[in-house]
Parts: C-alpha cells; structure tokens; sequence
C-alpha cells in the first residue's frame, strides 16, 4: 500500500450552476458530499469545473462551501490557474484560510513559453504561496507541455507535492513514474483516466478521473483492487468506466464534454445541466442521445451513497 499523502482518487469535481449562472451552493455541497461518501477526494476550480470561466466574486464563496462539506473527512484541493502570477499568489491564500489543504496550478497559457520560463514562473508561484501546491500539466488547454526535466528541478522546493498530469503520452507517464515513484514528497497524480489501472499498477500515487463525478466509488473500488493485487477487478472496473466515459466524451470537444457530464448528473439528481459561456448547452438531438444511453446503463440507474 502506498504512503504518500496525495494519493488516492481525487475527482475534478464539476461545479454547479444555476439559470443565472451563479453558483448553485446547494448542489455544490450535494457533489461534494457524494463523492467524499464514496471515499474520493474533491479538486474544485479544475478544468471540469469551468474555472476559466467562473467570476471572481463567486469562488471563495463556492471553496468555502465545499470545505464545509468536506468538514475534514478527506483533504480538499482547488485551483488557482490564472494568467496573472499574483491572481494565484493571492487565491491561494484566500483558499487556504478558508481550509482548503492543497491548490492545484497549471501554467498561463497566453504567451508561449520557454522550459526556463517555465521553471522561473513555477519557482515564483512556490515561493509566494503558503502552502502545498501541485503542478497541473495540461497541454490540451494551456498549450504547453512542461517538460518532466524542469518538474523535477523544481519538485525539491518544500511547497511543490505532485504532479497531476493529463497529457496523453504513455512514455511520458512511464517516465513519470520511474522519476517519483519513491520520492515520498513528491506524488505522481493521473489525468487520464483511460490510463487509470496501467499507471496504477506501475506505481503512480493516484487518478484523476472527471467520471468521478457520476460514479466515485468506482474508481475507488478500481485504485483499491490495483492496491491490495487484484488486478482482474480493476481490469473489470476500468472497462466499466470507459464505457461510461464514452457516453459524455465520444464524438465531442473538452467543452462538450462538461456539458454531456452535466446531462448525466442532472439525470442522477446531482446538479442541473447549466454550463457557463463560452460553453453552451449541447444540441437537443446530442442530448437526447445521451439521455438514451443513461437508460441502457446499469451503472447509471440510480447514483450511490
């Protein structure tokens, strides 16, 4: 059994909204009590949870709620992506007074970057921030891969903890793993759930699965089987999670896909389907087909504790 402190499965929680785009604090806290119920932790402000796009005046607000939620069963992580270096500085502070244990930060994505302004922007943003931080590494939105060299450089400062890395690249993952596998302060995190049990089971610390949102305790069930060997139920697993992932990502763009997550957790009870501009509700005929597929699910019928 692993022993780091950033393990386990932490899911990108979506964020609730309501028909005049304020957050729906009320089913905010239904989420993140479904999904610490079902032994996942909650990373609010992610890319699942449209951080991009949520106003300014209306995070703490949020943060504070699902800490209060969460009330010290699990650790709570939240992002603090923005362009300005001091807008994170200062949301991490604020995040963290208000309880949260760890922020999760990706690089700006305006301008291009070197691999040496890379490490500089990172070793600024640890060295202004009180507390635990881990990288986030997301080509598909900030345009740039952080090279696994210049992690490495900057993982002995005190405040970097781990890496969560979505990019699609099983030799980087391989790479990942080798790098930090033993290194109990520094935890390897996997956003691509597809990739769950093969990096699982090659010694990476945990995963980070936006399915989370509907079925938690599947991927709980997936991190624990690979944990204790059996490696049959977390094959059996990671089959039915894919086939649910199909469901709201085959055939549609990152933003679409938020919105087809939304469709189904609004099906469960969870949330309504409201997504913030610049993304949209999905075309009735996409939505429809969605809401098929939720009747033919098994794993879809009714939502666990």
């Amino acid at each position: 059994m692993r022993n780091k402190k950033y393990q386990g499965v932490i899911v990108p929680m979506v964020t609730p909204f309501t028909p005049d785009n304020r957050i729906d604090l009320g089913a905010a806290e239904l989420v993140a009590d479904h999904l610490v119920a079902n032994g996942a932790q909650p990373f609010i402000l992610g890319t699942t949870g449209e951080s991009s796009s949520i106003p300014d005046e209306l995070r703490l607000p949020f943060v504070e709620r699902v800490v209060q939620a969460v009330r010290g069963r699990t650790l709570a992580y939240a992002g603090i992506a923005a362009n300005c270096l001091s807008t994170s500085v200062n949301l991490a502070r604020q995040y963290f007074a208000a309880g949260v244990d760890v922020v999760v930060a990706h690089l700006p994505n305006y301008y291009p970057l070197k691999p040496y302004q890379m490490q500089q922007y990172i070793e600024s943003l640890a060295d202004q921030i009180p507390g635990p931080i881990i990288l986030y590494n997301i080509p598909k939105t900030t345009h740039h891969s952080i090279p696994l060299e210049i992690i490495d450089k900057v993982s002995h400062h005190p405040n970097l903890v781990g890496l969560k890395d979505s990019e699609r690249n099983l030799s980087r993952l391989d790479e990942s793993i080798a790098r930090w596998e033993n290194r109990n302060d520094f935890s390897f995190l996997i956003g691509w759930a597809a990739q769950s049990l093969y990096g699982l089971s090659r010694g990476a610390d945990g995963i980070v699965p936006s399915t989370g949102n509907i079925r938690p305790d599947l991927y709980v069930t997936l991190f624990n089987a690979v944990m204790e060997h059996d490696l049959n139920t977390a094959e059996q697993v990671q089959n039915i999670t894919h086939d649910l992932s199909l469901i709201y990502q085959k055939d549609l763009e990152l933003g679409e896909s938020i919105a087809a997550l939304k469709v189904i957790m609004n099906a469960l009870g969870l949330c309504s389907e409201v997504v913030l501009p610049p993304l949209a509700q999905l075309p009735t005929d996409v939505r429809q087909r969605i809401k098929g597929q939720i009747e033919k699910s098994e794993w879809l019928q009714k939502r666990s504790a």
